[in-house]
């Protein structure tokens, strides 16, 4: 009997650690992801001025779509066992295509331009809005707020095209990718709340209407 319970403890504290050991895999790879679009967010930013002079900044920005698409696709397949897969996979599937068609295609013109940047805002802004309120993951309403911003970009994009400067494709892109990355950081930062709680909390967490870990954005 004495030996049963000891096996039984020492399989929990087996358990426990293994999920310990989740939880900071998932807060390194989300904040890690995180600083590294707010860095291309403030290139987007800074290159902004010297891009519009030099008649470039369209295909510039859709090269940064493409890397950061690039980036959050091997986050999601990194640890695809995730619930947040296809909330990180969709930035790469809008994103790598369209960055592609704007990067490589400099004669296409302003208005062409305006509607791709419109079709990518529009696809990620949506995804992310919905998926934060669904799944109420840690933090998630920061997701929500980006995905609202991205939402009011391609609405800016889609009434307005003939009176937007140039400026605006860099504006777009790094405020994104910015508020993108930002949201990224603060999941890591609710992961690691997380850690630190009780399991029996950590699994009914009362401020959810469902319990965190049925999303899957936290290992169960």
């Amino acid at each position: 009997m004495i030996e049963h319970r000891e096996q039984g403890r020492a399989s929990d504290a087996w358990t426990e650690a293994a999920e310990m050991e989740r939880f900071r895999r998932r807060e390194a790879w989300s904040m890690r992801l995180g600083i590294a679009l707010i860095l291309l967010g403030t290139v987007a930013l800074g290159t902004l001025r010297a891009a519009d002079s030099t008649g470039a900044s369209p295909m510039l920005f859709g090269w940064l779509l493409v890397v950061s698409g690039l980036m959050e696709a091997v986050h999601a397949f990194h640890k695809r066992s995730w619930g947040g897969f296809l909330l990180h996979l969709m930035p790469c599937v809008a994103g790598v295509p369209i960055g592609l068609l704007i990067a490589t295609h400099p004669s296409a013109g302003g208005t062409a331009w305006m509607l791709l940047f419109a079709s990518y805002f529009t696809v990620v802004g949506l995804f992310r809005t919905i998926s934060a309120f669904w799944f109420k993951f840690p933090a998630w309403i920061w997701a929500a707020l980006e995905g609202i911003v991205s939402l009011l970009l391609a609405a800016v994009f889609w009434t307005n095209p003939p009176r937007l400067g140039p400026w605006v494709f860099g504006f777009s892109v790094g405020t994104s990718m910015i508020l993108r990355g930002w949201s990224s950081i603060m999941f890591a930062q609710g992961v690691a709340h997380l850690r630190k709680l009780p399991k029996s909390h950590r699994r009914n967490d009362k401020h959810e209407k469902r319990p965190v870990e049925r999303s899957g954005f936290v290992p169960s």
